[in-house]
């Protein structure tokens, strides 16, 4: 055989033995063994650490702007997340600290003296300062890039992004929402409340170099749940906005609004006047924090008649053409209880009483049930509990004063002085009338989401306190009262309002006896009356005027125009 050939062959040999190594080497590594280099690979590539979710954040909803087609979700932020810069230092590393504290104290209008002082106190980390502006970040990053002439060599020096709480609107629904404290708890409102919800998860993270954070090793999402709530972001500008022009008008010490649907109890607005800035929480006194609409207890006053009323039609002891003369005055053992204003009335209708705010009708009402039945009402109303609604330190008295009193006691209750309760209370209680005799749960989180998961919330309705019959003539009442009444001031052309005045005194703190020289100023109505879509309660503490018919109840006006014009509701009929 020729030599060319047994080259040849022997070339075709060695190539087919040595591409069956390779076929086997392969084999061995990607079928046999492939566990172990891919366990290897990812030793080399993945890295695992531990981490938290960012906190759920809060908003508010703003149907004007999604109705207009504008583009805007309809949302406003009331609690979010923003990523925030801080500018750190490791003192030892610094290679030139007079002239580095120099070039920082004019970016940050800080003395250098201060700055070295911070340098000093620790060589290992120092947070010169957070939340660095723009234009701050532009300067800092030139120092740190060596593009100042006098700092070329610049060790030490970072600039370091966290994501932090941040409230846009500052103060607005200030003890509603609440705040994240410094030891990230949630606190106050709603922030307190939800705070399980709210906060993110501890977990495992999966993160591969060169391709970022993928996955946790769970597969769950570690981020906290959203909130949208019930307020609407314009409805609660206005409120907050009445109260502080009243503060200019009237010198009021504090103030509280609340705008119910009474249909379902959706809270559209909850105003606290004197506010806070949410962002600067540190610098305020622990008692601006309190909500006062739900945490605060007062003695309602004349707004509280409408339910004696309604007792004494719902047990049949009364009807629209019971006869009631008022001498100004009754007499109950040694106490006689008169008029606010001192005034006779004469002989007048059941719907008089409620016009003319009369205390000694509402006597005659209340003297017509039985103690036991009056306090059975205020029970079945919600007057002695909570109303559950979802915000953090909700009050309530169990108007204990009541229990077993004195004829008298029960007397002056019946026009809401000796009783308690707070105007979350109230208002919910006052929608027996606007919702045909049942009573609604307050609750202000519309729904909840995590991710593409959502929990909507369904309003809470009772069975019926009193008959819709009775809620029924309680509220022609009410009507008459602004139509021809003392809340007249809130007449809206074209529509008809059902309300009710109300002007307390405020008992001293031992509870025996008043002020002579202070009072609690309120209006509570709803509308439009015949088809309520709103329901506002207007609570003054201390104006400097003498009765709520020039305090509260404009303010109740000027919002109920609002709310009308904002949510285009036909007039009732055309004046």
């Amino acid at each position: 055989m020729k030599l060319k050939s047994w080259r040849s062959i022997l070339f075709i040999v060695l190539f087919f033995v040595l591409t069956a190594i390779l076929i086997g080497r392969l084999f061995y590594l990607q079928v046999i063994n492939h566990k172990f280099y891919q366990a290897k690979a990812l030793g080399q590539q993945v890295g695992f650490k531990q981490t938290q979710g960012l906190r759920g954040e809060i908003f508010f909803e703003n149907s004007k702007i999604s109705r207009d087609n504008s583009g805007s979700d309809g949302l406003k932020g009331a609690g979010i997340n923003k990523d925030r810069w801080l500018l750190s230092v490791v003192p030892k590393l610094i290679v030139n600290k007079n002239e580095l504290a120099e070039a920082l104290s004019a970016i940050l209008n800080e003395s250098k003296k201060n700055i070295l002082l911070q340098w000093e106190k620790s060589d290992s980390y120092v947070i010169v300062k957070k939340d660095l502006s723009d234009k701050e970040i532009q300067e800092i990053n030139k120092i740190i890039a060596g593009q100042i002439s006098n700092l070329k060599e610049v060790r030490g020096v970072a600039l370091e992004k966290i994501t932090g709480r941040y409230y846009p609107q500052e103060s607005m629904g200030a003890q509603v929402i609440g705040f994240l404290g410094g030891d990230n708890v949630g606190q106050y409102g709603l922030e307190g409340y939800y705070d399980d919800v709210l906060r993110g998860k501890e977990g495992i993270e999966e993160e591969k170099k060169g391709f970022g954070i993928i996955d946790s090793s769970s597969g769950v999402n570690l981020n906290g749940s959203n909130l949208y709530l019930t307020i609407d972001y314009n409805i609660q500008f206005q409120a907050e906005q009445l109260l502080q022009a009243e503060k200019i008008k009237d010198n009021i010490k504090s103030g509280q609004i609340i705008v119910l649907q009474p249909s379902s109890g959706r809270i559209l607005a909850m105003a606290n006047f004197p506010s806070f800035n949410l962002n600067n929480y540190a610098k305020e006194d622990l008692g601006i924090f309190q909500n006062s609409t739900i945490q605060k207890l007062f003695e309602p006053g004349s707004v509280f008649k409408p339910f004696t009323m309604a007792m004494a039609f719902n047990e049949g002891k009364v009807n629209n053409d019971t006869p009631f003369f008022d001498s100004g005055s009754v007499t109950i053992g040694p106490d006689t209880i008169r008029n606010f204003d001192k005034k006779s009335y004469g002989q007048q209708t059941m719907s008089g009483i409620l016009e003319k705010s009369i205390n000694t009708g509402a006597v005659f009402l209340a003297q017509t049930l039985t103690h036991q039945t009056f306090k059975d009402y205020l029970e079945k109303l919600g007057f002695n509990d909570k109303t559950g609604v979802d915000l953090q330190g909700e009050s309530y008295s169990r108007n204990e004063l009541l229990k077993g009193g004195s004829d008298f006691g029960f007397a002056t209750a019946s026009f809401g002085q000796g009783i308690e309760m707070t105007p979350i209370q109230l208002a919910r209680a006052f929608c027996i009338f606007a919702n045909g005799g049942k009573l609604v749960k307050p609750y202000i989180v519309e729904k909840i989401t995590h991710g593409f998961e959502e929990e909507k919330k369904s309003p809470q309705v009772s069975s019926p306190v009193i008959s819709k019959e009775t809620a029924d003539k309680v509220t022609a009442m009410l009507i008459n009262v602004v139509e021809r009444g003392f809340g007249d001031g809130a007449r809206i052309p074209g529509y008809y309002l059902a309300g009710k005045t109300g002007t307390a005194q405020v008992p001293f703190e031992n509870k025996k006896g008043y002020y002579p020289d202070k009072t609690i100023q309120s209006f509570i109505g709803f509308g439009p009356a015949l088809a309520p879509q709103f329901l506002i309660l207007v609570k003054l503490d201390d104006p400097k005027v003498p009765k709520s018919s020039l305090s509260a109840v404009p303010i109740f006006k000027k919002l109920s125009q609002y709310i009308i014009n904002y949510w285009q509701i036909p007039p009732d009929y055309q004046p």
